[in-house]
């Protein structure tokens, strides 16, 4: 097991790695969209917090050495499902087909008033 830190995505706020490098996976903590440069939240715009997801999701991958196109399984979070399909229409065009499994759920908040976090599973092989 071995912790993956990447300085291109924002720090963990808490007791938790960015990412765990285990039994040939890797393991990305929930991501908020946070600019890794500012510490600050990129946006309130659904679509712009998503991409900034994303990207802290690679940056983390890219450090890891592998790619978010080995991503297995994703969690998303939404404060708001009514964002479902402004998310869906940005994370189609992140990802390629065969797509990751994924699970989406309501919560009634996130860190830092974020209105999204995803969490990836991303294979090293």
């Amino acid at each position: 097991m071995k912790a993956i830190v990447s300085t291109s995505a924002p720090g963990a706020i808490g007791p938790y790695s960015q990412a765990i490098l285990c039994g040939g996976f890797l393991f990305v903590s929930g991501q908020l969209p946070i600019d890794p440069q500012s510490g600050n939240l990129v946006s309130s715009d659904i679509a712009e917090q998503t991409d900034q997801v994303l990207a802290n999701i690679r940056a983390i991958a890219v450090a890891a050495g592998t790619d978010t196109g080995k991503t297995v399984k994703t969690t998303i979070f939404l404060t708001d499902l009514g964002s479902f399909q402004a998310v869906n229409e940005r994370y189609a065009k992140f990802f390629q087909e065969p797509f990751p499994a994924r699970s989406t759920f309501q919560v009634a908040a996130l860190p830092k008033g974020a209105k999204i976090e995803i969490e990836a599973i991303i294979g090293m092989g």
